[in-house]
This record gives C-alpha cells, structure tokens and sequence, in this order.
C-alpha cells in the first residue's frame, strides 16, 4: 500500500512539473499570406517574420503562413485584412479601394537602387503616404520589403526594346491597372489587362505574347515556362508591403505591439540588404533555364524613362488628384 501511494505522490509530482513547464497556447493565432510558393525566398523571409515574432512574444503570437495566394488573389487579401477577415500578408497592396495607392507603382518612378533605397523604406515621405493610404482601409503598415525593378517578358521576338516610340505589335498582359496600362502603351506595345492569376495561360494560349507587371524573380517563379525573352526595362519598382488588420494590431498590449513593430523592422533592414543581390541572382537563373536576358544600355533606359514620365505621369496625376499626386511626388529625394 505504501508503495502505490508512493508512486502516486511521484506521478502527482511529475504531472505538476510538466504542467508548470509546458508552452502555454497562444492568446493570438493569425494567418499571413503571400502570393509565391513555398520555400521560395519571401516564404522563408515570413517564416523568419513568424519565428522572430512567437519567440519575442513567448508564444503568445502565433502566426500561421499561407503561401502561392491560398487565401486568394492578393487584391481579395487586401480586401479582406481591412475588413479583420484575414490578419496579416506580406504582398502587392490592392487599389479597388482606393485608386491613390497606384502612386506607389508609378511606373519610371525611381531610377536605380540609391534611389529605392531612399524612398521605398520606412520613414521616406513616401512611405508615410504608404502608410496613411492603408490607415485609411483599416490597415496597419508594418514594414517595407523591396523586391526588384520591373521588366518585360516575352514569348514573342522583342521588337525595338530599347525604342519607346516604335510601335512593337506585341500584345502584352497587363495588372488591371490605369499606369500600367498606360505604361505599356507608351512603350509601344498594346496592353491587354488581365488578372495575376490568369496570366500564364493567357500567355500559354496565345491570347497575349508576354507580359508586363513584374520582375525577374516572378517571371522565373511563375512564367519561365512560357517566355523565351526578359527586358530588364526599369518599367517600375516592385514592392510588397508586410501589413495587418489595424484592429487586430491595436488589441495587442503595448509590450506585444513593440514585438510585432520591432521584428519587422528587422524584416524590412534584412530585405533591403538583400534585394538587390536577388535581383541579379534572378535575372541569372532566368539565363540559366534558356530565357535571353535583352540588355539595355543606360541610355535605352533613360530615353525610356523620359517618354514615360512625359506621358503617363500627366495622365495618371488626373487620375489620383493633380494637387495630391504633384505633393507626393515632389516629397520624394
């Protein structure tokens, strides 16, 4: 009998000891998406993110992570993080809402990486617009996370690619955006838009013979096995945004707000040491699969970038407010 109770009391003692010492679950759970596959460089990034945050949190943040747009194109995700549907992404922002946000994605509207590196990272004029354009949804921006500099893909011969002023007779898809739109036009080709998600086949299908709206790292990811050609064209500077449901960030305890704004800091300090290394790295592994990567010379880009400017940026000022539009872009370094 003394044995039995003995070994209760050990059994007693040990469950206690587990108990006292196991993780407590967490008291937030959220989703983050993002739109490429997994394991590929922005899938690991937010892993990262997600670690950095549950540690410093002691596991009372849990962020779960969605790649290759599970929880939908990224236009609906951005719907639903303003509306608390969905917590958190790292992604191209949406602009049905609020057409102003194409300000971001205004095509030519930096000329090389010192530049980016100036007024694409937290704290830059434009990123305080970035910043109270989402507030204004009910989105909280988080960080910065510079991806490439635009180009043109092609399954079609390129005509004339550093030429803006000859007509190419080459249909290309397009995001289901005014600038881009216009961009491709004042190039000379004939834009088609057509959604993310449709693209590859439209390409496949011969409905349109390459595309414009992304940079080397998403045509290898998504439509090097319908292109022969890349253009590094400079066509606009891509970049994603790590952002939350307001909502959600501001139910956190100051401690817990400081951990989310503190780790994506370093999000955002790690990206931009990276980016421009994986854009080369990038436009390599494109050449490497057999795609031929078109060089063009800094003057072809500059000749470019004039003709857009001249172009699209009178058009698309119009489009978001001459007086907001002119401010915003005088604001920049």
């Amino acid at each position: 009998m003394k044995k039995v109770v003995l070994w209760i009391a050990v059994f007693a003692l040990v469950f206690s000891m587990a108990a006292g010492t196991a993780v407590a679950k967490p008291k937030y759970v959220w989703k983050l998406s993002h739109v490429r596959p997994q394991d590929t460089t922005i899938d690991k990034d937010v892993h990262w993110f997600s670690d950095k945050v549950f540690e410093a949190s002691d596991g009372q943040i849990k962020i779960e992570i969605y790649p290759a747009s599970q929880l939908g194109d990224y236009t609906v995700v951005h719907e639903r993080i303003s509306v608390g549907a969905i917590e958190m992404a790292c992604q191209p922002p949406g602009v049905a809402a609020d057409k102003r946000i194409q300000i971001l994605n205004l095509p030519s509207l930096v000329a090389d990486w010192d530049e980016a590196k100036k007024n694409f990272t937290t704290g830059s004029p434009l990123m305080n617009t970035a910043a109270e354009l989402f507030a204004a949804q009910d989105i909280k921006y988080l960080a910065a996370y510079p991806v490439y500099f635009g180009g043109i893909a092609l399954k079609a011969d390129p005509v004339a690619p550093g030429d803006p002023d000859v007509k190419k007779g080459i249909k290309v898809r397009v995001p289901p955006m005014k600038s881009f739109q216009l961009l491709a036009n004042a190039q000379g080709y004939q834009a088609t838009p057509i959604p993310f998600s449709e693209a590859f086949t439209a390409i496949q299908t011969g409905i349109v013979d390459g595309v414009i709206g992304s940079g080397a790292e998403g045509y290898y990811a998504n439509f090097r096995d319908v292109i022969n050609y890349y253009i590094p064209a400079n066509t606009h500077f891509e970049q994603w945004y790590l952002y939350m449901n307001m909502e959600s960030f501001e139910k956190l305890p100051e401690d817990l707000q400081k951990v989310v704004l503190d780790a994506a800091a370093e999000f955002e300090a790690r990206r931009v040491e990276q980016a421009e290394k994986d854009q080369a790295a990038n436009e390599q592994r494109l050449a490497d699969y057999g795609v031929e990567v078109v060089r063009l010379s800094k003057e072809e880009l500059s000749i470019i970038a004039k003709k857009v400017r001249a172009e699209v940026w009178p058009e698309m000022k119009k489009d978001l407010g001459e007086e907001w539009a002119t401010g915003v872009l005088e604001s920049m370094q």
